[in-house]
């Protein structure tokens, strides 16, 4: 399985049976999304910049909501979240992901708000790849995420939705997260190839290039 950043919550995770793309932008966030195709678009919630389902190619199909799918031999189980720490009141609703693709588990948090309550800790359970929000403002801060991390206790890592050069959002730093989550000479890498039996044995934070 490979796992590239295309930038801010988007991601294109590559199976062996299908390609799953998560939280497309709109125009205008500074990232170029470019017209990846995709067999699968998982949406966290109506944002422009995380449900630009028109900007995938290859018809895919869109899961937008909590439930249960399964498509082209991919396990997918939504989940039922809020965008901001007052249930949802300031910024609605958010669904987390949980996917399972060759064999390991990727949980996608969306723009989660708030830190996970136990009954959601059990919902996703068993975590292989983590891709979470660190850049406060709209979503989780830094040491919110570190500790969904410790809530999770996923083995791979992987941050997103913070501020980089080409993102023209007032969001945090990446290095407020690695900071507080002790990850320290992280080097960022194009992509993460990934195998069940090639999992690190603990916790481990990886940066990808968008």
């Amino acid at each position: 399985m490979d796992i590239s950043w295309l930038g801010h919550s988007c991601f294109r995770i590559r199976g062996s049976h299908a390609t799953v793309i998560t939280d497309p932008y709109s125009p205008g966030l500074g990232y170029s999304l470019g017209k990846p195709s995709a067999r699968i678009v998982t949406v966290s919630h109506q944002h422009p910049g995380h449900c630009y389902v028109q900007g995938i190619g290859g018809q895919p199909r869109v899961v937008d909501g909590p439930g249960e799918y399964e498509i082209s031999g991919v396990l997918i189980i939504g989940i039922a979240t809020f965008h901001d720490g007052e249930r949802g009141r300031k910024r609605g609703k958010n669904t987390v992901y949980l996917m399972e693709i060759d064999e390991i588990s990727v949980c996608h948090l969306g723009d989660l708000g708030h830190v996970l309550t136990g009954e959601q800790v059990e919902e996703i359970d068993n975590v292989d790849v983590l891709l979470l929000p660190v850049g406060g403002v709209s979503t989780i801060n830094a040491p919110m995420a570190a500790e969904v991390v410790r809530q999770l206790e996923p083995k791979a890592v992987i941050p997103m939705h913070y501020k980089t050069p080409t993102l023209n959002r007032e969001l945090e730093p990446v290095e407020r997260f690695l900071k507080e989550i002790g990850a320290k000479e992280v080097n960022s890498q194009p992509k993460l190839s990934l195998t069940k039996s090639s999992l690190p044995s603990s916790t481990q934070v990886f940066l990808l290039d968008y």
